[in-house]
């Protein structure tokens, strides 16, 4: 019986977007899998994406950045967290090391948490990571003219180098620093269109646009209660908003897995992240998405997604604003290109099928 275990990073919900779809073919491939999943992601949430027999075990080995919100890196608090995370690395990897070897393993894979990657290493245990971004990276983009960055950013990169392949998602931001990287194809759930049932149970009109408000389990309050208002729109909103007004229903309320819901949206408003974009694409939703400029992911997403899909850019005083409508209008205009489809999820579970067949062995 082989066993998984892997890491999935809580900095927003687009790493379980990849790591879902990919487990779950995974699990097809191996009826006798045996995962065990760690993650700071709620076990409620991990279990609707992921609807298979697994071991939660709660903990975050990671935290990529402190944000202010879905959009907004909060520097100042994220220096403090990675220079206590590594003042004393070599004992958090010893210590990570010793939970593995308890674990007892036959394959680490993370997305895309970097130490246990080096405590596997330090375990004697095979790993391999899997993203479209990668911490070295971003925290080189982030804090890399501060002095005190360059021995943090060596240990990032050396614990990245170990595994023996890093599964690059596309669309993916350069890492040409990484070693052995392997391009994959997307990966992303499908989701259900379900408009007919998302219409009836929300007593909506025929002509009635739904327009869905996702920015990847991060909170942005958005002040939408002074949105203007126009016939014939209704708003999916986060239920934690507690708006009060008859075009705003919380999305949570639909009673849809969220796939779902932005399958069968007639757009949805967000920020560039890995899943909303590549699982939008995929179900043919059109995207408005407000810019993220201190995130050097967001250029490689963007890009593919104008390749892919329908999309427009919105400034953030007018999503503020709500002036929205006027761009969801010409988004609708926009022809639909031919839907990708996320081949990756067979390629990637491919990969680690076959590492995990060779290390149970």
């Amino acid at each position: 019986m082989p066993h998984l275990f892997a890491d999935i990073s809580p900095h927003g919900l687009g790493h379980l977007a990849q790591a879902a779809p990919v487990l779950n073919t995974l699990a097809r491939k191996l009826p006798d899998l045996r995962l065990t999943i760690r993650s700071g992601v709620a076990e409620s949430v991990l279990r609707a994406r992921i609807p298979l027999d697994f071991t939660f075990v709660q903990g975050t080995s990671d935290f990529g950045f402190v944000m202010h919100d879905a959009t907004h890196i909060d520097k100042a608090a994220s220096a403090t967290v990675y220079r206590d995370f590594h003042a004393n690395w070599t004992v958090r990897v010893a210590s990570e090391a010793g939970l593995l070897a308890n674990q007892k393993p036959d394959l680490v894979l993370t997305d895309v948490a970097y130490l246990p990657l080096a405590a596997a290493h330090a375990a004697g245990i095979r790993s391999l990571a899997m993203c479209s971004l990668n911490w070295a990276d971003l925290f080189l983009h982030v804090f890399g003219a501060e002095s005190w960055a360059p021995p943090i950013h060596a240990q990032i990169l050396a614990a990245y180098g170990v595994a023996e392949v890093f599964l690059r998602l596309t669309p993916a931001m350069p890492m040409s620093r990484l070693p052995r990287c392997r391009m994959v194809a997307p990966v992303a759930t499908l989701g259900c269109d379900r408009r007919a049932e998302l219409r009836r149970n929300l007593n909506a009109g025929y002509d009635e646009k739904l327009v869905l408000i996702a920015f990847g389990g991060f909170d942005k309050d958005l002040g939408a209660e002074r949105w203007p208002q126009r016939a014939g729109r209704r708003w999916l909103v986060p239920r934690a908003w507690r708006t009060q007004r008859a075009d705003m229903v919380p999305l949570e309320d639909t009673g849809l897995p969220f796939a779902d819901l932005l399958c069968s949206a007639d757009a949805a408003v967000t920020k560039p992240g890995y899943g909303t974009f590549v699982e939008a694409a995929c179900g043919g939703t059109p995207l408005l998405y407000v810019g993220r400029d201190d995130w050097p992911e967001q250029d490689c997403l963007v890009d593919w997604l104008q390749a892919n899909g329908r999309c427009r850019e919105v400034e953030p005083a007018d999503l503020m604003a709500g002036q929205l409508h006027e761009a969801l209008d010409e988004l609708w205009r926009q022809p639909a290109p031919p839907r990708p489809f996320p081949s990756g999820n067979e390629e990637a579970a491919s990969i680690i099928a076959t590492a995990l067949s060779s290390s149970a062995r």
